[in-house]
């Protein structure tokens, strides 16, 4: 059944389908008491139909709407509505009303090609702010990969679906309705394919795997079923980036090899620190491997078997035997002490931690680096003037935002600076310009891979009879190959339609026809047929040819002349 038409909650208009996963149809619609188009997410029946997943999913989507972030697709609302069946059954639909953001899905840009190194490290900055803000909001996202990052017409990147894998990970909901999930398996941290407890560093593990692909086109590994994938997550090192696109740098090479290290201890410990090394690798400069933060690493988790420093100074105390007491006992004022002290301090952080704000107002001393995407740089620099927040222009090439807009800045939007901080603005310059490859003498299919290869997109093909060139081979392409165009341009190709178009000769003498088939603009065999049905003439003019028109290349073409008394 259709649910396009549909009148959800009393005032979302459900309109058409704009995308579908495994677990859900997304619809594009209308908010009649706002006046505003949303996207509406409509879960399948056979996730609904299951009560706890429901009350999940509830929790999950009230989670995602207290985000309030520029890179963060923000959730309106969410319910469930009482739909009936053909058959008069009464079932609830889950919904879930969101942004409705007018752009490109990341997917569909790695389908076009590789993107350069600055544009993939442009797009992954927005999508680390992203995360950076809902780690600290608590959320783990679970399912970053290309299919939930969307980059809208201007260039900005909006990451799409928080907390709904979540909801589906921690529901009953059977084998069979998880097998959409699996799709997924391309973007699995090791710690999910083997079924542990995740935390923030499983959404980086994912985003190693997502720069990845931008830089590649291609996922770091591939098998037949998702089982196969998520095993070599487990297993398998990750290649380097560079062996399948040498135009990858060594420094975007270590970032992806310390997100993706199958030890999340080693991995990355948060959003910022990969930010900070990929700023470092977009500039040309290889990140240095620094020790994990023991007390970042603490958030996420503590080893059991670990022993504290205070356990291990009491231990060395029990085991030396070269030490001398001088008190029989100890002071039990002091023990007391400590422990108190110890209660008020675990007591005091507890307080602290369940009163977190992720919306805490900044310091008076502190800037918060604004969204500027899409701005001029005047405008931008007059919004950071605004803010006391000096700013610098850089010209970047970039394949989606328009010429003198802004893509990005360093600090990228969301970072915490102090006033008078020098902001780099990076304004587009507009595409890559780059020659294009001389695909003539190719078949369609090679010219196309050429052309795929430089970073332009084939498009019209058109046939031109040719004498010499061989059936569905290129000719020529416009623009002609050498000439400088923009990265991501169309090429069209003229290829040879294996014909060639024969003049009408009747009336040409035998000699002179004969000699225009055999000249290079045809290239064609006569084939002399005396007619002794009709008095010869002088110069034997042609009466008949076999053929005329558009005739294959290298025919063999009758011409009847008269040739009787």
């Amino acid at each position: 059944m259709s649910e396009e038409g549909r009148l959800i909650a009393g005032r979302y208009q459900v309109g058409d389908l704009i995308g579908r996963g495994g677990m859900s149809d997304v619809h594009r619609g209308t908010d009649s008491r706002l006046g505003r188009t949303v996207a509406i997410k409509l879960l399948k029946p056979s996730l609904a139909s299951d009560p706890a997943f429901r009350t999940r999913f509830r929790q999950e989507a009230q989670a995602a709407a207290r985000m309030a972030h520029p890179t963060i697709v923000r959730v309106f609302d969410a319910g469930e509505e009482t739909i009936t069946d053909a058959n008069g059954h009464e079932s609830q639909l889950p919904f879930i009303v969101m942004e409705y953001v007018d752009g490109t899905l990341l997917k569909d840009l790695i389908k076009q090609g590789p993107l350069s190194s600055a544009e993939a490290v442009r797009i992954l900055d927005g999508v680390l702010t992203a995360l950076e803000y809902s780690h600290r909001a608590g959320v783990v996202h679970r399912d970053i990969k290309p299919g939930n990052i969307m980059i809208t017409r201007n260039g900005q990147v909006k990451v799409m679906d928080f907390g709904i894998a979540r909801a589906i990970s921690d529901s009953s909901t059977t084998v069979a309705q998880t097998t959409a999930i699996l799709g997924t398996a391309s973007y699995f941290s090791p710690e999910q394919a083997k079924g542990e407890i995740v935390d923030a560093r499983t959404d980086l593990y994912s985003t190693g795997v997502v720069l990845f692909e931008m830089l590649t086109s291609r996922p770091p590994f591939r098998g037949d079923t998702p089982v196969a994938i998520a095993y070599q997550h487990v297993s398998e090192t990750a290649p380097k980036p560079s062996s399948f696109n040498p135009q990858v740098s060594p420094a975007l090479d270590v970032v992806v090899a310390r997100a993706m290290t199958k030890d999340r201890e080693q991995r990355y410990q948060s959003a910022a620190e990969f930010r900070a090394d990929l700023d470092l690798a977009g500039a040309g400069q290889v990140p240095i491997h620094r020790a994990p933060d023991s007390s970042a690493t603490s958030l996420f988790s503590q080893d059991p078997h670990s022993i504290s420093g205070s356990e291990l100074a009491l231990k060395q105390l029990s085991e030396d035997t070269n030490m001398v007491r001088t008190q029989r006992r100890p002071p039990a004022l002091w023990i007391w002490a400590g422990v108190l002290s110890v209660i008020v301090i675990v007591i005091t952080v507890m307080i602290w931690v369940l009163n977190l704000n992720t919306e805490t107002e900044l310091p008076p001393t502190s800037r918060e680096v604004p969204v500027l995407t899409g701005l001029s740089f005047a405008e931008a620099q007059e919004a950071l003037a605004g803010l006391e927040l000096q700013s610098v222009e850089a010209r970047e090439a970039s394949s989606t935002v328009p010429v003198d807009q802004v893509i990005r800045t360093m600090p990228a939007a969301g970072g915490i600076v102090s006033p008078e901080t020098m902001i780099t603005v990076y304004v587009s310059s507009g595409k890559v310009v780059i020659p294009i490859p001389d695909v003539a003498n190719l078949s369609i299919a090679d010219a196309e891979a050429k052309l795929g290869e430089a970073g332009f997109v084939l498009g019209l093909t058109t046939k031109q009879n040719s004498p010499t060139i061989a059936a569905d081979v290129v000719l020529e392409t416009d623009p002609a190959g050498g000439a400088s165009a923009h990265e991501g341009d169309t090429v069209n190709l003229t290829v040879s339609s294996g014909l060639v178009t024969l003049p009408d000769l009747t009336s040409q003498t035998l000699s002179a026809a004969t000699s225009i088939l055999a000249g290079p603009d045809l290239q064609l065999t006569a084939e002399p047929v005396p007619d002794p049905a009709c008095a010869a003439q002088p110069g034997d003019p042609i009466t008949h040819q076999s053929l005329v028109g558009d005739v294959p290349q290298r025919s063999t073409v009758q011409l009847s002349y008269c040739s009787g008394d």
